[in-house]
C-alpha cells in the first residue's frame, strides 16, 4: 500500500460518495485524516485553516463551482496542494478547462475502484492523470468549437469566470468592506475571505483591493456585451 503524508479535503456535496472516497484513501493510499466539506466555500475554508493539507479531491457538480475555472483560487493560493478533479463530467472541455488552471488529475466517477486507486497514486507519484475519453475524436457531424464558451464568455468579461461567492466578495470590496467586514456580512473565515480577494485581483488583473475597487465601480453596472 502506497504511504501519503499528511491530510486531505475531499469536496463533494454527495455524503456517500465521500465515504466512499474517504475509505479508498484510508485503506488504499495510508492517509490517516480526511476532511469532508460539502461546497467549494467550505473546501476553501478548510484549506486556509489547515496548512498540512496535501490532497484536495473536487466535484465540478456542487455548491460554489462554476466550472473547473474555479478551481483557480486552490491552485493560485494553495500551490503545493495536489488537486485532483472526482467528477461525473465526460466534456473534453472540462478536463482541458481543468489542465489550463493546474490540476493535477481528472477522474472519472464512473471509473472502477482499481482505476480511481491507480489514477490517484499516479498523481501522489508526480504524474498528471487525464482520462481516456478526452483522446475520443468528435463526429463528423458535431459543431467544430474554437474554444470552450466558459472561455469565450471571460475574454470578453473577467468576472466570468468568478464564483458566485467571489463576486459578492467583488461587490463588498466595491461597497467598501474590509476582509474582516466581508467575513462577518458572508459568514466566512477571514482567511477565506483573503482566498477569494487574491484570486478576484489576478481574474481581474489589478494588483490591489483598491484597483479592485475601482474597477469594479466603473465596469459592474455596464451591461455584459451581446454574444
Amino acid at each position: 500500500m502506497t504511504r501519503s503524508t499528511g491530510k486531505a479535503i475531499i469536496a463533494d456535496d454527495d455524503p456517500f460518495f465521500r465515504i466512499a472516497l474517504a475509505s479508498i484513501l484510508t485503506e488504499h493510499l495510508g492517509i490517516a485524516e480526511i476532511h469532508q466539506v460539502g461546497s467549494l466555500d467550505e473546501a476553501l475554508e478548510a484549506l486556509a485553516e489547515k496548512p498540512d493539507v496535501r490532497f484536495a479531491l473536487f466535484d465540478l457538480a456542487m455548491p460554489g463551482m462554476e466550472s473547473p475555472a474555479s478551481l483557480s483560487a486552490v491552485r493560485e493560493c494553495f500551490p503545493d496542494v495536489l488537486t485532483v478533479v472526482v467528477s461525473g463530467s465526460t466534456e473534453r472541455e472540462d478536463v482541458f478547462l481543468a489542465l489550463r488552471v493546474g490540476i493535477h488529475g481528472f477522474v472519472p466517477k464512473g471509473s472502477s475502484v482499481e482505476a480511481l486507486i491507480q489514477a490517484l497514486r499516479m498523481v501522489f507519484d508526480g504524474f498528471v492523470y487525464v482520462p481516456a475519453f478526452i483522446t475520443r475524436v468528435p463526429g463528423a457531424d458535431a459543431p467544430s468549437v474554437a474554444a470552450p464558451a466558459a472561455w469565450r464568455e471571460a475574454a470578453l468579461d473577467p468576472t466570468a469566470a468568478l464564483t458566485p461567492r467571489q463576486k459578492q466578495v467583488l461587490d463588498l470590496i466595491v461597497a467598501g468592506q474590509s476582509n474582516k467586514e466581508i467575513a462577518r456580512t458572508l459568514s466566512l473565515g477571514e482567511g477565506t475571505v483573503k482566498i477569494h480577494v487574491a484570486t478576484l485581483l489576478k481574474a481581474l488583473g489589478v494588483p490591489n483591493r483598491s484597483a479592485a475597487a475601482a474597477w469594479g465601480g466603473a465596469n459592474l453596472a455596464r451591461p455584459r456585451p451581446a454574444p
